[in-house]
């Protein structure tokens, strides 16, 4: 039987680079307390900007997929879902407002859960909303071939509900006793979480969900103004890397849960830098948006997308950055690679 330690198992966590990141962590968010309460109609943008990416990211790594343009009618809510897709995408979104507003009040538990599942399914008329699996499931991949790899087996549908419990209790009592990081506590939860996989699906978009309210409630707000969905997405693969390394001898309670841990902390500090650029331009009245972008560009390392960019100056029209863009481009400041949607830039190493 799978063993849930969270007063003794996060010792080992505590290496000499999971403490940096921790402490990296904890004075982004004294910065992040503090501009917070001296900013608060700067943030307004940043939410509405971050909404949208998370409801797309979380999906698309799900291979829930729609245009840009319907992504931003549904979030909006101008638009009625038109397919499935689009249908658990308003859900997704759905579920995101509710943490975003209620955090305070939504208390981690087993019929929390199924609750923010049944939610994330109220769109579309499927008789498992809400309910954990009746037979069991499996964790796959598709291979090159076409074939079906399986890189997981989850808990066994019948005693689904128990290690439900028995998750939410040992976590519970770990969070009161206060022992260790809440930052060790919340990955370690996640990933036990998502190796029970307890629904018949929906599985990822729950623990992404999990993991924001988690982080809210522990005070860790930053997933409010910087998709964290969209940056595990962007790093997919390392994701699902530190995955399959943390729950190799999950069952046999002799896995590792610092790979996971790492890759957590790292979505984290990421998501703090780049609230604190963004806060960074939104201060700088004096100068100009073409300017704004320009910097924003300056921060980047390597090649970097339009999307990119405007992620950072969310406020900014998307006319204005490709204006900004085909001016830098004519001047050679940055050169253009490729072309249609798949085009992206990278500096003029000339210009540096």
């Amino acid at each position: 039987m799978r063993l849930f330690d969270y007063k003794d198992a996060p010792k080992e966590l505590l290496t000499p680079d999971i403490v940096l990141m921790l402490t990296g962590i904890h004075e982004h968010k004294g910065k992040q307390d503090l501009f917070i309460d001296r900013h608060p109609d700067v943030l307004t943008t940043l939410l509405e900007m971050a909404m949208i990416q998370s409801t797309g990211a979380s999906n698309r790594i799900e291979g829930i997929v729609t245009t840009d343009k319907r992504l931003m009618e549904l979030v909006k809510d101008k638009s009625a879902p038109r397919n499935r897709s689009e249908a658990e995408i308003m859900g997704y979104c759905d579920v995101l407002a509710s943490i975003h507003e209620g955090y305070a009040y939504i208390t981690p538990r087993t019929e929390t859960v199924k609750q923010l599942h049944s939610q994330l399914y109220s769109r579309l008329k499927t008789l498992n909303a809400g309910q954990f699996k009746v037979s069991d499931n499996i964790i796959a991949q598709i291979g090159r071939d076409g074939g079906q790899q399986v890189r997981f087996i989850p808990v066994p549908a019948f005693e689904t509900g128990e290690a439900m419990i028995r998750l939410f209790t040992s976590f519970s009592e770990a969070m009161e006793e206060n022992k260790y990081d809440t930052l060790l506590l919340i990955p370690m939860f996640v990933l036990d979480f998502l190796c029970i996989h307890p629904f018949r699906d929906g599985n990822g978009r729950i623990s992404r969900l999990l993991t924001l309210l988690l982080l809210y409630r522990a005070g860790y707000v930053v997933g409010k103004y910087i998709s964290l969905e969209k940056l595990t997405e962007k790093t997919k693969d390392l994701y699902y890397e530190a995955l399959e390394d943390s729950s190799g001898g999950w069952h046999e309670n002799t896995g590792d849960y610092k790979p996971f841990v790492r890759f957590f902390l790292s979505v984290l500090q990421m998501a703090y830098r780049d609230f604190e650029r963004s806060l960074d331009y939104f201060l700088k009245p004096w100068q100009s948006k073409p300017e704004r972008i320009k910097e924003a560009i300056d921060q980047k390392i390597g090649q970097f997308s339009k999307a990119e960019i405007m992620a950072v100056v969310p406020d900014i029209s998307k006319v204005t950055v490709e204006r900004t863009f085909g001016s830098l481009v004519k001047t050679g400041y940055i050169v253009k690679i490729g072309a249609g949607r798949s085009t992206i830039y990278a500096k003029n190493p000339t210009q540096d």
